[in-house]
């Protein structure tokens, strides 16, 4: 019986391209690379036979790929559809896998705190809603909507009645205006706050540095040399720095760090500097205002609403402090704490710009409209009854 002639292939310059591509890739799929030396093989006029013997394929697995390529391109190289196994389970059970691991466990009635793969395969078995399934395929249908129930996050709900109002007055700040007035050149906003209790601990063995394929290394036992209290001030404007060490936080050492910067120009002969602070008990309520304006009559306190210090500036700073100075935490003894403080905020300030703060009054309108949408009626009277009260 004669044999069929094989399929002349002719390239272009593009196709050629793209399948030398995938025949010497690294990260081509194995398939994938013979199928394209299948096909160059074929380019340069060799028969099927010489193919099947240089690529170590059978030859009708040569002929199948020549004769796909001849007919369809590029494209036919592809797996072509397969119907595959039937679905074990039914939409409707992956649905309701979903929407099991979206409820909550104590709401079900099972003594969990979380849920987890292992547990919702247990439990849709336990209810009958599916024969018996495995974690992993548990875990697979949740990644395709990115349901994590075993994850969670902490927040605070918002209790201040004037929380528009009092964060509405710092975000105007950070965009220089203030009741409705844009702010002089002779103005400045000051964001402040205290950083408590850094540590001095002095580890039982030398930190290591770094070296090939080894991350630092820092002792795990250690000897405490003490804590020390970091306050700071940051002109939001000027992206400057002021610190200074305290034993402890107060009333005292936090007027300290304001005479510490009232005192010095431009500070001491501007029009308005305006302090913001969080409700910490160094600096909050009226008593702290009138503290302020009587030591320094263009000093305006400016507290951020309960709950908020994540609108202070100061914060920022602290994260960088601490991922770049604190952590990991090996210092002899506080004067080295100090030390160190003082050299970053140099440092910083060498280099520093202002923070590209892009949280406006349009986005705390919509922070406070998504969260009386998830905030279920019932509790929103409590809250109203309780803020009455």
């Amino acid at each position: 019986m004669p044999v069929a002639a094989a399929r002349p292939i002719v390239l272009t310059a593009s196709e050629r391209h793209r399948l030398k591509k995938a025949a010497y890739g690294h990260k081509t799929e194995h398939q994938a690379r013979q199928r394209a030396t299948v096909v160059l093989h074929a380019a340069r006029g060799c028969s099927n036979a010489r193919i099947a013997r240089e690529t170590r394929l059978h030859i009708d697995t040569v002929r199948t790929w020549r004769g796909r390529f001849a007919h369809g391109g590029l494209l036919a190289l592809a797996d072509r559809k397969r119907s595959g196994r039937p679905a074990r389970f039914t939409p409707v059970q992956v649905a309701e896998a979903k929407a099991l691991a979206c409820q909550l466990p104590t709401e079900t009635g099972v003594p969990l705190s979380r849920w987890s793969c292992p547990e919702l395969a247990a439990e849709l078995t336990a209810r009958g809603i599916t024969d018996s399934i495995s974690a992993s395929t548990v875990r697979r249908w949740l990644h395709q909507d990115a349901i994590k129930p075993w994850q969670y996050r902490s927040w605070i709900f918002i209790r201040d009645p004037n929380f528009r109002a009092t964060a509405q007055r710092v975000l105007d700040l950070y965009a220089r205006t203030f009741d409705g007035e844009p702010l002089g050149e002779d103005e400045y906003v000051i964001s402040s706050d205290e950083k408590t209790s850094i540590q001095a601990r002095c580890r039982c063995h030398p930190t290591l540095a770094p070296g090939q394929a080894r991350a630092m290394r820092v002792n795990h036992e250690y000897d405490r040399g003490g804590a020390l209290a970091y306050l700071a001030a940051y002109d939001v404007h000027q992206a400057k720095v002021f610190g200074r060490c305290e034993p402890k936080t107060g009333i005292v050492p936090f007027m300290n760090l304001v005479t510490q910067i009232m005192s010095t120009e431009p500070y001491a002969s501007a029009r308005r500097v305006f302090w913001i602070v969080d409700n910490g008990s160094s600096h909050r309520g009226k008593k702290a205002i009138d503290r302020l304006t009587t030591a320094f009559p263009n000093a305006v306190m400016v507290h951020t609403p309960v709950h908020a210090s994540w609108t202070n500036q100061i914060e920022i700073f602290f994260s960088i402090v601490q991922r770049k100075v604190v952590s990991p935490n090996d210092f002899t003894d506080l004067t080295q704490v100090r030390d160190r403080l003082r050299a970053f905020e140099d440092r910083y300030n060498a280099t520093a710009q202002p923070f590209q703060w892009r949280f406006t009054t349009s986005d705390l309108d919509d922070l406070l409209a998504r969260l009386d949408r998830h905030t279920p009626a019932d509790r929103q009277e409590e809250s109203s009854v309780a803020l009455a009260a």
